[in-house]
């Protein structure tokens, strides 16, 4: 279940909470909120915020659990691939209502119009495939990531399976969950 205020934590007593909200900061988890707490990436610190941070970071330490500590901090540089890193990831210009030319898993070339926010267009930085784009007709402000291009060509990208960095969260988690729950006896 997504629920991005965790407005339903009343009424649902979890007994696991994941914030998978991925930040890079804490904005308002608090282990007291459920008896498993399981937070990703940096801004987090296990024990005192919630019981258990993962790393994000890709690398060999992906996936890891911390019980004590936090993962390693923003470095504010996007993962490279295909060589490259921050150009591929692009930023609104304006404030606006987001309207798409493209869709995700389209290749695009540089300099082509991806999408508008309100009358601006947004135009791809490099030749690609376009791989992360915000939803169609939703309020954007102006600085929000908004989309990303993968430089590699269309054969070898495969946008709409879960990456190998998803899955190897996901397995921490389950792991995380598995270790806390019969540590607390709760399962």
């Amino acid at each position: 279940m997504i629920d991005a205020k965790a407005s339903s934590l009343r009424e649902l007593k979890p007994i696991v909470l994941v914030d998978a909200i991925l930040a890079k900061r804490n904005i308002g988890t608090k282990k007291e909120m459920a008896p498993i707490t399981i937070a990703l990436g940096p801004g987090f610190s296990a024990p005192d915020d919630v019981n258990v941070v993962i790393e994000t970071m890709r690398g060999h330490h992906l996936g890891r659990l911390y019980f004590e500590g936090s993962a390693l901090p923003n470095t504010g540089i996007p993962g490279e691939i295909g060589g490259k890193s921050s150009e591929r990831v692009i930023h609104s210009p304006t404030t606006g209502k987001v309207r798409h030319v493209k869709k995700i898993g389209d290749a695009v070339y540089k300099g082509e119009t991806l999408f508008y926010v309100g009358q601006t267009a947004v135009r791809s930085p490099l030749e690609g495939v376009l791989r992360g784009l915000l939803s169609d007709k939703v309020d954007c402000q102006k600085g929000l990531k908004c989309a990303d291009v993968d430089p590699r060509p269309k054969e070898q990208v495969d946008c709409f399976t879960i990456s190998d960095k998803a899955r190897a969260l996901g397995g921490s988690v389950l792991e995380a969950v598995l270790w806390l729950g019969r540590e607390k006896n709760l399962f």
